[in-house]
């Protein structure tokens, strides 16, 4: 990964790690379906605004649209779904915890379906340090929750494995702009989620949410997800399937800085040991450090 892959990597888990807190707002007034439903649809129209002012078009043949659905499904239906669902039985850091297994879903996906992104023993160790780093940071109090509300755990961890088939199933459209990927992708997912929330939850039903929901959901929408997903694809396009998940690992820090500048939070030692034990999983699956001490040794 460059530089520029590094840093467009900490701007997404900013914008992903804020987004735990506002899916945890939003379903304190609102249904599963129709927070994700809302995601996505706002999402969608505020990038098909944007590429309609650039004279952008997206796709019109069959066969791409049918692998904007399948991605919009892979990608945002299911893992928005059950993350959502989840964070209504247990708490965000444990939802994050089991979030930040999805480097390992993706290495094995990845190995199983290209030819590229093989299984090495420096992606294996990488991801362990970095799955323990995120452990450590996020603290004991989310890892003694492991066990209870098992349906919900597994929840998060089915998101997980998701987003891991997605990212590898979206490498068969990299020959496409970003912002055309993450369009076409989200308005996939739209056409799924905006009939299935009007069937299961009748929103027009639902009491108007307060301010503080309102605003969770378009930060979630325009932040979290559009301008996210258009960094995020970008990322995939230059540096693969395997580097783009690594996100997850540093989504906890994006949320503890936010809670750090934002809300007034406090760093502990915990949280630095933690981000240690991340960059030194990240600086494994990069794997130049491995090369660096083979050259000594020589």
């Amino acid at each position: 990964m460059t530089a520029r892959d590094w840093a467009l990597l900490l701007i997404l888990a900013a914008l992903w790690g804020g987004s735990f807190f506002f899916i945890a707002v939003a379903v304190t007034e609102l249904p599963t379906v129709t927070v994700v439903a809302a995601r996505t649809t706002l999402a969608a129209a505020a990038l098909g605004l944007y590429m309609r002012l650039t004279q952008l078009a997206l796709p019109r043949d069959a066969t791409t649209w049918r692998d904007f659905i399948v991605l919009g499904l892979l990608n945002n239906a299911i893992p928005f779904g059950l993350i959502v669902w989840s964070e209504t039985h247990i708490a965000s850091g444990l939802a994050a915890i089991l979030n930040a297994t999805t480097p390992l879903f993706t290495i094995l996906v990845a190995h199983a379906a290209t030819h590229d992104e093989r299984l090495s023993t420096a992606k294996i160790v990488g991801v362990a340090i970095g799955l323990c780093g995120v452990a450590v940071m996020i603290g004991t109090d989310a890892v003694a929750q492991i066990g209870s509300a098992v349906l919900a755990q597994l929840a998060s961890l089915g998101a997980a494995l998701s987003y891991g088939c997605g990212i590898t199933y979206a490498r068969r459209l990299r020959h496409l702009p970003a912002v055309t990927l993450s369009t076409g992708q989200l308005f996939g997912s739209t056409l799924l989620m905006v009939p299935l929330a009007l069937l299961s939850d009748r929103p027009w039903t639902l009491a108007m949410p307060g301010v503080a929901v309102v605003t969770s959901v378009l930060a979630l929408a325009l932040l979290s997800t559009a301008v996210a997903y258009v960094i995020y694809f970008r990322i995939l396009t230059t540096a693969g399937a395997t580097n783009a998940s690594l996100v997850t690992f540093l989504n906890p820090i994006g949320a503890l800085l936010l809670g750090i500048f934002v809300l007034g939070e406090h760093l502990a030692l915990h949280h630095l040991a933690g981000m240690a034990l991340i960059f030194a999983g990240l600086a494994a699956i990069d794997g130049r450090i491995f090369g660096v001490v083979r050259r000594a040794a020589a």
